[in-house]
This record gives structure tokens, C-alpha cells and sequence, in this order.
């Protein structure tokens, strides 16, 4: 027991503090930022730390700048028009109610409102869409003419609750609460849950044809334990509307995981089904590289893990899908940045390369949103691509554009 106890430490000694990977060509040396020896990613005309944008995996500007005037002016009816002009079937819907309510729910973690009095807080409960007890918004709040954060979503809740958007934004809200505010398992966790289900439902009845309370709930699915059969059921709903819904098979692919309700088998028989079945075109072809990562080990003790074939047969499968997609696939910067992580890893550096230069710039999607910080866990794995490209002879002027 005692070997097997010093076999981890030494792996999470060697992945924390060995300052070199190692290529057949020349080693790659980790130096302080700033260093004159430090490869520099801004030479390479990308876009710096702090500018990354963490919302979004891609650029989306009908979106960004509808989030923002919804923001600035506290008014939900640009939201609405805007996912009323979205088409339902496809995956920018289902990213534009994902962006609408993860920026809800940031603002009230960020702005939560207090209840009048001192020494006493409460809450807005926006899941209702109305005030929880007595509340008053805080008078600093107040005078700066910066309501409670979400009070938009509240509103929107409140005068429009027939609007097929609004349902579908609040049940994702719901969502994001629970698995940001609450630990999975809890009575809070569930009650949430068990309201998101609810206003699913409403969705769905407000916008029979709309897959996207369907794929909402698949979530829901997840924290509250549907069985198999519960949960085949509601998968029948989504590719009936959407049979080739990428969103969706991710969504759906969390519950088939060994950490939820499924197995690594299960789920690689899920992903490779889908791939299998995928039609031309369709980014479905990398679903199994995003079971791999959905199973990838804690620490890694293998000796060429990445170079080996299970991890070269999904990635491979993730190019060919990345080149057979349409240039304007929403989904396409979402298996970049996923084939970035892996091609690092696997020391494929000009092919890493390749992936930054497309999605340079958004970084809010797999593997990045798994870190407390995706600005800075993307920033690493990209310096550590062009110093390794550069290591073995590349430059600003070798990379295609």
C-alpha cells in the first residue's frame, strides 16, 4: 500500500513541478512569464489573459450585445426578440438560453440583494420570480442605480410568463443555481431541481417543436437520478425534434458517465453510437473524445498515455469532424478547444497551433470552464503550444492563418 501511495505522490509531484516535456526534437523549458526566454503568444497577434472572454466558446456579437444592453438597461424585451428570431432546432438556441441565464445567475451571486434591517439578510427568489419575506434593495445598490443582479430575469418572469424563451432561460437559471448554490444530493439541490423540471414542462408546452426544454432537463435528469428508462424516455423527445442536436448529445453523454448514473463503457457506447450514426458534416464524429475526457484519470501514470491508440483514435476522429464541419458551426469552436487540451498533451504542437489561431480569444468552453479560472488554464496550455511549436522550429510567419 505504502508503494502504491508514493507511485501518486511522485506522479503529482512530476505534473506540478517538472519544468520540462520532453520531445524527440529538443525539450520544452517552463519560465517565468516575462522571462527573455519565455515564448511569447502575443507575437502570434493573440489576444491577452485578461481579454479573454469566459462567456462564450466563440464569438456570437448578435448575442453579446443583446446580453449587454439587457444589462445595462435592466430591460428583458431584446432577450426575448431575440430568441423569438433563433432558430429552434438548431444549437445557437440552445447556447443563447445557456448565455441568458449564466449571466442571471453570476449577476445574483455577484450582486445578491439583502433584506432591510441591519443584521438581517434575505434573499430574492427568482426561481419564483417574485420577493421571498420583506426586501428592500440595498440603498448603496440603490443610488448607484444598480438593481439586485437578475432583477431583468425577475422581471421578465413576471410580465411575460407565457414567453416560450423566458420559460426555457428560467428552467436553465434553475439549473445553474442548483449546481452553483447548492451541493448535489441536498434538499435545497433537489427542491431546485424539482422546479426546473416544472418550468421544462412549461417550456416545452409554450414551443412544442423546441428541443431546447427537452435538452434542459437532461440536466435535471442528472442531478435527480432518473433511471435509465426515465431517462431513454426523455432522450426519445430530444431526437425526435433534434436527432443531431451536438449540444444535446453532450448534454446527454454527462449522464452516461461513470461519476453519474452510467460507466466509462456506457459511455463510450453512447459517444461512439452517436458517431457512428452522425451524417455528414456533423461534429457528432467527436463525441468520443469528449467521453475520453469525461474519463480521463486524476493522475496519470502511463508512460505515453497520450500517444497511445485510444487517445489517437479520438482525436484523430475529432479532426476529420472538424474538417468535414461547415465553417459556421456553432458547435465547431467547442471541439477546438477540447482538441487543444489533447493535442497539447499529446505534444502535437503545429496541430495545436492550428486549433488556438480559430478560437483564440473565447474561452468559455470545455476544459477551460472546468477550472475556477479558464482564462488562466487556457493562457497555460497555449503558451505551452507555442513554445513547443516554436522549440521545434516554428514561428509567427510558418503559421497558416
Amino acid at each position: 500500500m505504502e508503494i502504491l501511495w508514493f507511485l501518486i505522490a511522485m506522479g503529482l509531484l512530476a505534473a506540478v513541478v517538472v519544468p520540462y516535456v520532453r520531445r524527440r526534437r529538443g525539450g520544452i523549458r517552463l519560465v517565468a512569464p516575462g522571462s527573455p526566454y519565455a515564448a511569447d503568444p502575443a507575437a502570434y497577434g493573440f489576444a491577452r489573459q485578461e481579454e479573454l472572454d469566459v462567456r462564450l466558446p466563440g464569438p456570437d456579437q448578435d448575442l453579446l450585445d443583446v446580453l449587454d444592453l439587457v444589462q445595462r438597461t435592466q430591460d428583458w424585451r431584446a432577450a426575448s426578440q431575440l430568441l423569438a428570431g433563433t432558430e429552434k432546432e438548431g444549437e445557437v438556441r440552445w447556447q443563447r438560453v445557456q448565455a441568458f441565464a449564466g449571466a442571471a445567475s453570476l449577476e445574483l451571486q455577484e450582486r445578491p440583494p439583502h433584506q432591510g434591517g441591519e443584521g438581517h439578510e434575505g434573499r430574492v427568489d427568482l426561481r419564483k420570480g417574485q420577493h421571498e419575506g420583506p426586501y428592500e434593495e440595498p440603498r448603496a445598490e440603490a443610488a448607484a442605480g444598480r438593481p439586485a443582479g437578475g432583477a431583468w430575469l425577475r422581471a421578465w418572469r413576471s410580465e411575460a410568463p407565457e414567453d416560450p424563451g423566458c420559460a426555457a432561460v428560467y428552467a436553465e437559471f434553475l439549473v445553474q443555481q442548483a449546481w452553483r448554490s447548492s451541493s448535489s444530493g441536498t434538499d435545497e439541490f433537489r427542491i431546485i431541481l424539482e422546479e426546473a423540471r416544472t418550468v421544462c414542462g412549461e417550456a416545452a408546452l409554450a414551443a412544442p417543436g423546441d428541443p431546447v426544454p427537452y435538452i434542459i432537463e437532461l440536466a435535471v435528469a442528472r442531478g435527480l437520478g432518473y433511471s435509465h428508462e426515465q431517462f431513454d424516455q426523455l432522450w426519445a423527445n430530444v431526437i425526435d425534434r433534434a436527432p443531431a442536436h451536438m449540444g444535446a448529445h453532450l448534454a446527454a453523454l454527462h449522464y452516461w458517465c461513470e461519476k453519474w448514473h452510467g460507466s466509462r463503457q456506457e459511455a463510450e457506447r453512447f459517444a461512439t453510437a452517436a458517431a457512428a450514426r452522425a451524417p455528414q458534416g456533423s461534429l457528432l464524429a467527436a463525441l468520443p473524445l469528449f467521453a475520453l475526457f469525461e474519463h480521463l484519470p486524476e493522475v496519470n501514470l502511463v508512460r505515453g498515455f497520450y500517444e497511445g491508440e485510444t487517445v489517437t483514435k479520438a482525436v484523430e476522429g475529432a479532426l476529420y469532424a472538424v474538417h468535414a464541419a461547415r465553417p459556421d458551426d456553432p458547435m465547431l469552436a467547442h471541439v477546438r478547444h477540447l482538441l487543444v487540451l489533447f493535442l497539447v498533451r499529446s505534444e502535437r504542437w503545429a496541430e495545436a497551433m492550428n486549433q488556438i489561431v480559430r478560437v483564440d480569444g473565447h474561452v468559455g468552453a470545455l476544459p477551460w470552464t472546468h477550472d475556477g479560472d479558464p482564462a488562466a488554464e487556457y493562457a497555460v496550455y497555449r503558451a505551452l503550444a507555442v513554445a513547443g511549436y516554436e522549440a521545434n522550429g516554428g514561428s509567427p510567419a510558418t503559421l497558416p492563418q
